[in-house]
């Protein structure tokens, strides 16, 4: 009988640090399911690694090193990209192949132009290679159609705050086939939907104030969807993830 009731270790737990089994404050994971493995964002240690998830794997492989890696996206044809906030900008790396990257948002510098970003945290992409990126110090969310110089705020962009058309810190996000932008506005303690072309969005979950009520967040960071339209929001601040039926 499989156990609800505690998690099982896969991959590092073995104190901070920089060994092949350790991590230095991982913030992302995806699962590879063409090599059935785990890829981790490691920005204390400035690089990202693979993890087998064949029973008996003690150490992971160093993917992709020298960047402040921070969100993790991979598309349909496995290209992974990664969030620099140290460049402020988002980068395509072509798994196994390619070691450089190409840039496909910001890099300009840090700012607020729209050719730039300051503090990108997560990203999502879509079929259409489409770039989604939370753009943290300037309290928006980027969209930057695959080849563009510069992006588009479809959320946000109006200083932070607490109104319909604003974000405070947003983070986690993800966008459905419609279009419609679900994030985490994460300073603000509730996610948030922007259908597509909307001037404001509406609160989904949250926005109750800080608290841990199950209608409550303290900092809410990561969030996803499952197939029967659950949303799960890791609730930074309360230590604990949080699912709701949104239908």
């Amino acid at each position: 009988m499989n156990d609800t009731k505690n998690g099982q270790l896969v991959a590092g737990g073995n104190d901070r640090g920089n060994r092949l089994d350790q991590f230095n404050w991982p913030t992302k994971v995806l699962i590879d399911k063409e090599t059935k493995s785990l890829i981790i964002s490691d920005p204390g240690n400035r690089r990202v690694v693979r993890w087998s998830r064949c029973s008996g794997t003690t150490e992971g492989e160093i993917l992709i090193d020298n960047i402040r890696c921070w969100g993790l996206a991979m598309d349909d044809q496995r290209n992974l990209y990664i969030s620099d906030d140290e460049k402020h900008g988002v980068i395509r790396y072509q798994i196994e192949e390619d070691k450089e990257g190409t840039l496909v948002a910001g890099g300009n510098g840090r700012g607020a132009n729209l050719n730039q970003l300051d503090w990108p945290t997560f990203v999502f992409v879509d079929q259409e290679q489409t770039v989604y990126v939370s753009d943290w110090a300037n309290h928006r969310v980027m969209k930057w159609n695959k080849g563009a110089k510069e992006g588009i705020v479809i959320a946000g962009g109006q200083g932070n705050g607490e109104s319909l058309t604003q974000l405070h810190h947003p983070e986690g996000l993800f966008v459905d086939t419609s279009g419609t932008l679900y994030v985490a506005d994460s300073w603000n303690d509730r996610v948030m939907g922007w259908p597509r072309g909307a001037k404001q969005g509406t609160v989904i979950v949250g926005g109750n104030g800080e608290g841990e009520r199950a209608n409550q967040f303290n900092g809410p960071r990561g969030l996803s969807f499952d197939c029967h339209g659950n949303l799960y929001v890791a609730d930074w601040g309360n230590g604990r993830v949080q699912r709701f039926s949104l239908k």
